[in-house]
């Protein structure tokens, strides 16, 4: 089979059009192929040529693979729809109303992407060109979202160090406050933005008490605070709380529909009336305004009464495979359990010959005598990650089973690789 070198394997299909192409991009500051960067947006496929049957394929890239089911899919079709720029779309204003209740807010908008709904908070707070937002370092507002707050916002960003679990220190953040507007040297100051949960540090949950300083040291300076709450179901359930009980701590938030909890379109912007109806004509603006939406909606509101108690599920297993790991004979695999909160697991492969491009490749690729030893042959899809290590998200697609299987691959990849150490000793 071929193959290209220190990347993810991905369908043969994909793998000779970039074999012909030779493009690569840089990650982190590391260089992969455009290979493994599509491979990580792409649903799963077989890594060889074999009949899919043959092949158990467990997607670990993301989250955001899932699938609606049978009883979405139906409340898709069945939804009763409207105009939604009108404001007359049925189903959109009854998920608009379900968020705000479960968020503990005045009101809620729905919007495509998180992305955008990260935009929009931020053009509603900053309501001027050259204001400023504070992120820190690792948020994905501020490493993947293309600078849109600059691009098309006009609003300048500052930075504080994200800790490993997912915070910042609140003395560094009062420094980066500016003070004395409207001194025509310096933007003015308007908005602290967190990530809950972390998505770069592993899926952390941002400690509630850090939540309540955050906002107190915000309102003293007058400052709002903004949540990327993209996976803060997960957060509340790992915590053990209700949803409300996080966001009452922060004055807007942004919550994905579209990972988790399964959706396979649409986020939730949840804040007071006044900023809700700025968030309307903002909306608009980006092009997100959508005609008979309520078909995507329906989906939304199966999100939000269906899938939020089976979160804990997901944190289960990925703690299972964590643990797991650490048992692993011969050893191969560092992870720090106290890190493992949620539903994303970050690991590392400790032996220097086996970088993590070429983990995550024998990992999606069926190896010799595979299929006898494992009963099947076993596809598990991961991506390499910051800082040398590998990424592995559990979601509603990976059942207890595929926990298993994929630890069994995982033991597989490390006896292998011990082997072929040995041999070449």
């Amino acid at each position: 089979m071929q193959k290209i070198s220190k990347t993810v394997v991905i369908s043969c299909r994909v793998l000779r059009h970039h074999m012909k192409s030779g493009a690569t991009a840089y990650k982190h500051g590391r260089a992969f192929s455009m290979a493994s960067v599509k491979c990580y947006y792409e649903t799963a496929k077989s890594a060889d040529c074999r009949s899919p049957a043959a092949v158990r394929t467990i997607d670990l890239r993301s989250d955001t693979v899932t699938k609606p089911g049978p009883v979405m899919r139906r409340a898709m079709a069945e939804a009763e729809v409207g105009d939604d720029v009108f404001g007359e779309d049925p189903s959109v204003n009854e998920l608009q109303k379900m968020a705000a209740d479960i968020f503990g807010m005045e009101a809620a908008l729905y919007v495509p992407t998180g992305t955008m709904s990260n935009l929009i908070a931020v053009m509603v707070h900053c309501r001027e060109r050259g204001d400023e937002m504070i992120v820190g370092d690792l948020s994905h507002l501020h490493v993947y979202e293309q600078g849109g707050s600059a691009q098309l916002a006009g609003v300048h960003s500052t930075t504080v160090s994200n800790l490993a679990d997912g915070t910042f220190d609140l003395e560094q953040l009062e420094s980066k406050i500016r003070h004395g507007y409207p001194d025509p040297h310096y933007p003015r100051s308007r908005l602290v933005c967190v990530e809950n949960t972390h998505n770069i540090q592993g899926g952390r949950v941002l400690p509630l008490s850090f939540l309540r300083e955050l906002r107190f040291l915000a309102e003293k300076y007058g400052l709002m605070v903004h949540m990327d709450g993209a996976r803060v179901m997960n957060a509340a359930a790992a915590l053990g709380v209700q949803p409300s009980a996080i966001l009452e701590h922060c004055h807007t938030v942004s919550v994905c529909l579209s990972k988790g909890l399964g959706a396979p379109v649409g986020t939730i912007l949840g804040g007071p009336k006044d900023f809700i109806q700025r968030a309307v004509r903002a909306r608009k603006a980006l092009g997100g305004g959508m005609r008979q939406s309520g078909i995507l909606a329906a989906a939304g509101k199966i999100a939000l009464s269906d899938m939020i108690g089976r979160l804990e599920e997901d944190h289960r297993n990925a703690r299972t495979f964590a643990e797991a790991l650490l048992q692993c004979d011969p050893p191969l695999y560092q992870v720090d359990l106290a890190t493992v909160e949620t539903n994303i697991l970050r690991f590392r492969v400790c032996d220097s010959w086996l970088s993590p491009a070429e983990f995550c490749r024998r990992m999606a690729t069926v190896g010799e005598g595979e299929e006898k030893a494992l009963g099947q042959g076993v596809q598990v899809l991961m991506f390499p990650h910051v800082g040398g290590s590998v990424r592995a998200v559990w979601h509603l697609g990976i059942t207890e089973d595929d926990t298993q299987l994929a630890i069994q691959k995982a033991r597989s990849v490390a006896q292998q690789f011990a082997q072929q150490r040995a041999r070449s000793q």
